[in-house]
Order: C-alpha cells, then sequence, then structure tokens
C-alpha cells in the first residue's frame, strides 16, 4: 500500500539509468545545507517505508480498520499534501520522510505542514476523506450533492468563510470545510474518523450533525466493500523531481508570498525596533495585543474587511515580533498610527484566504 518515492508510479521500479544517482540518505543527512540544497529531490532516495511516515501511515490503516473499512489509500511521497482530483491516493510531502528535510523546511519556511505526529494524522485524515469519496464516487450521490453541495463547483485562492457557523466541523485551520463541497466531506470524514472525537456530543446542537450522520451511514454501508476506483496517477511525485532543494524552495516562498510566515519579517522590522535598542519601551507583540481593538477598529473602517479577518493577521504579526523579539519605540499614539497605516495598505490581499492545493 505504500509506494515511495523511490518507486515508479506505474511500474514500481526505478530507471535503470537513473539508479546510479539515487543516493542512501547516510549520504546526505549530514551534509552543509549549501551542499544539500545542489542536491535534486529524485536523487534523495526517500521511502515512506522506515521513516517517522510510516508508523502514521499504520495508524490510519488502523482506524479504517476500526471502522470496517476495507480500502486503504495508497500513500505516496510528493510535493506537498494532497489528493489528485478524482484519484484515491494520497501525497504526502517528501521533507516529512527525514528528520534532516523536516528540519531544512522549518529553518526555510518557519513552520511544518504536518512537522508532529498529531498534526500529521489531521492531515492524513482529512486527505483520506477525499480518497474515500474518489474510490466510491460519492460525490455523484445526491443526498451528497444536497448536504455538502456540488462537487463540481469552482477552486478558487480565495474564499469568504464564516468563522463562527455551525453549517460546518471544525478539523484544519482557517474554517478550511467552507472552501469547497469536496473540503467540506473530506474535513467531516476527518472529524468522523478521529479517534476520540466525540462528534455526536461535540455537534449534538450545530447543523453539521447531518452532515455527520450521514458519513456515519455511508461507511456503514461500505463496511467490508472493494472500492470501485482504484489509485492511478501520482502527479508531482518526489521520485520524477528533476529539481534541486534549492531550487524547490525558492519556487515555494514565491508561490506562498503573503502566506508565507516571514513574508512581512522586513516591514515588521522597520516599523519595531530589535531588542537592547535604548529606545525599545515594551514588546511589540504586548503592544500588538493592548492596542488590537484600535487597530482592527481603524482598519476595517478603511478596508471594509471583517474584523474577525484583520484579527487573524493581527495574531500573526504578533508570533512573528515575538520570534524576532521586537520592541516599541515610539510613543502609544504614533505607533497605532504606523501599524493602522501598514495593516490598511496591505488591504484586500492580506486579508484573503489561500487554501492548500489539493487538486491538480
Amino acid at each position: 500500500m505504500l509506494k515511495s518515492a523511490c518507486e515508479n508510479s506505474h511500474s514500481g521500479k526505478v530507471d535503470m539509468a537513473r539508479r546510479k544517482h539515487i543516493l542512501k540518505p547516510e549520504a546526505w543527512e549530514s551534509l552543509p545545507e549549501a551542499e544539500l540544497l545542489q542536491l535534486r529531490v529524485r536523487d534523495l532516495g526517500l521511502c515512506i517505508a522506515d521513516s517517522p511516515l510510516q508508523g502514521r501511515v499504520a495508524q490510519l490503516y488502523a482506524e479504517l480498520g476500526a471502522r470496517g473499512l476495507a480500502f486503504r489509500p495508497p500513500c505516496y511521497l510528493a510535493d506537498e499534501w494532497f489528493c489528485p482530483d478524482k484519484e484515491p491516493v494520497i501525497g504526502i510531502p517528501f521533507v516529512l520522510a527525514h528528520p534532516r528535510l523536516t528540519q531544512l523546511e522549518h529553518k526555510l519556511m518557519l513552520e511544518v505542514e504536518g512537522g508532529d505526529a498529531l498534526a500529521c494524522l489531521q492531515l492524513l485524515r482529512h486527505e483520506c476523506g477525499h480518497a474515500i469519496n474518489y474510490a466510491y464516487r460519492l460525490y455523484r450521490r445526491t443526498r451528497w450533492r444536497e448536504l455538502f453541495g456540488p462537487f463540481s463547483a469552482r477552486y478558487s485562492d480565495m474564499y469568504d468563510s464564516r468563522p463562527y457557523s455551525k453549517r460546518y466541523v471544525v478539523h484544519l485551520r482557517d474554517n478550511y470545510a467552507q472552501s469547497h463541497p469536496d473540503e467540506d466531506f473530506a474535513e467531516t470524514f476527518a472529524v468522523w474518523l478521529t479517534p476520540g472525537s466525540n462528534w455526536r456530543e461535540r455537534y449534538r446542537e450545530w447543523p453539521a450533525m447531518r452532515k455527520l450522520q450521514y458519513v456515519d451511514r455511508v461507511m456503514r454501508t461500505l463496511a467490508g466493500r472493494e472500492p470501485e476506483v482504484t489509485a492511478g496517477a501520482t502527479p508531482w511525485s518526489a521520485a520524477r523531481m528533476t529539481s534541486t532543494l534549492g531550487a524547490y524552495y525558492e519556487r515555494k516562498r514565491r508561490y506562498l508570498g503573503d502566506d508565507f510566515p516571514g513574508y512581512y519579517d522586513a516591514h515588521l522590522c522597520r516599523l519595531f525596533a530589535r531588542s537592547g535598542t535604548a529606545a525599545a519601551r515594551t514588546r511589540a507583540s504586548r503592544f500588538l495585543r493592548r492596542h488590537r481593538r484600535q487597530i482592527v477598529d481603524g482598519v476595517a473602517t478603511w478596508t471594509g474587511q471583517r474584523k474577525y479577518d484583520i484579527q487573524q493577521l493581527i495574531n500573526k504579526l504578533i508570533a512573528r515580533c515575538d520570534v524576532m523579539d521586537l520592541y516599541a519605540n515610539e510613543s502609544d499614539e504614533a505607533m497605532i498610527v504606523k501599524v493602522t497605516a501598514f495593516v490598511t495598505a496591505v488591504g484586500n490581499k492580506v486579508l484573503s484566504f489561500k487554501p492548500e492545493r489539493d487538486h491538480a
């Protein structure tokens, strides 16, 4: 069931002409960062087996077995988390297959999506929801469309979420269930599958309960049944990535744009002072928390954005100020004006949600 990044997605074998270029992790795991970044991803010899991912995928399969489901979505190493459109297979970021690569991801991207066991299993359950949906073509069912919406709805990089809506379950961040009907199903499935989620009690008074009950009923009917669609294509496979690690990270940071955690670091450093500055009076994060309401009200007035979205942005800025150990070094009034002007200038671009890429 485990497709490794050192396997060809069709024949299961690596082309002999390439085999001599594939390294074993022992050959590169201790290299200096500059040398490591020069290696091609497909030559790293990465596999799910014998990696930290092996046990996590095994746990996912055990959870499916405990629910009576016979299908085990094949997993393979890709460039990020996703499930190809209508393909019941799960792509897992190759950086999670080795601790050195996970550390590199954290250093260069400031965060690792699914970097610990808990977060990894959350994402595995979500992607498994997509795979189950595709494997049994549930999205074609009338009741599925009535509850979740049209599967053919257009995906968008931006979606207008309702943070306090009880029509959707809460599993991944950014109210991701609200981004698309397919994501709504995947999130609902993930909540249903999670051991100890106590979904019957937690969502007892929520309209989202109808979706959970539907998933529960349908999964019971699928118990022991083989899938109607078996795994095929494995796009963006790490086994075929010819770019170097350095080129991969350059593209990734450019693609993420303002979603990259450190995207606004330079702006924050101009707004606030580094620790040790004589004029610095209080931590920037504390300043932002203390004046959050005033800043949010001011930005909302000039941009028309929802206060919740502005607060989420302020939270990101607070986190980065703490990481960089920044301080406020001007009077409160002057600094409030500067911060409000900065967040207002960011405007609609920053105060929009950008979902993960789940489809080719």
